[in-house]
């Protein structure tokens, strides 16, 4: 049986924290629809890790591009977490919620996809499209075990000297 999308009166046995990133800067200049991270997204993709480093995540999940692969790697490396896939099209499924019930996941996502999966989570369109050079929001959404759901966002900018 195929795995459908998730019921919305999901109610996980700890509280469960989803940290939602779009991937850093990408080479735009790649003849690819696959290109990889520029300096500064490089830049970005560490910068969060520094970030989250006190977040205790538990799982990091990526789409399968090398641009959001890049971005993941060093909270992934830093916490000694193996990549999960996700992908875009299949967002908040049970299964997904039954794996991720009481932990802390970074989710690494893209401008439409990240929305959407909160979104999803959160029952209601919160969130539009993010601005293509938007690189620098936290989307943290927590789900608590009597079913209540939060989300912030917070701005992460780069520090100037870097």
């Amino acid at each position: 049986m195929a795995t459908k999308e998730a019921e919305f009166n999901f109610k996980p046995k700890d509280t469960t924290v989803y940290y939602f990133i779009r991937h850093g800067e990408k080479d735009r200049e790649a003849n690819t629809d696959d290109p990889h991270l520029l300096p500064k997204g490089m830049q970005r993709a560490n910068f969060w890790a520094k970030v989250l480093k006190d977040k205790e995540i538990d799982m990091v999940y990526s789409t399968n591009y090398q641009r959001t692969l890049e971005t993941a790697r060093p909270t992934a490396d830093q916490f000694n977490i193996k990549i999960e896939l996700y992908k875009a099209n299949h967002l908040y499924s049970k299964n997904f919620q039954k794996k991720t019930d009481g932990k802390h996941v970074l989710i690494v996502g893209h401008q439409d996809t990240t929305p959407q999966f909160i979104n999803k989570i959160l029952k209601e369109k919160k969130y539009s499209r993010i601005e293509d050079n938007e690189n620098s929001k936290l989307f943290i959404v927590t789900i608590y075990p009597n079913g209540k759901k939060s989300s912030t966002v917070e701005q992460h900018s780069l520090p100037k000297n870097n």
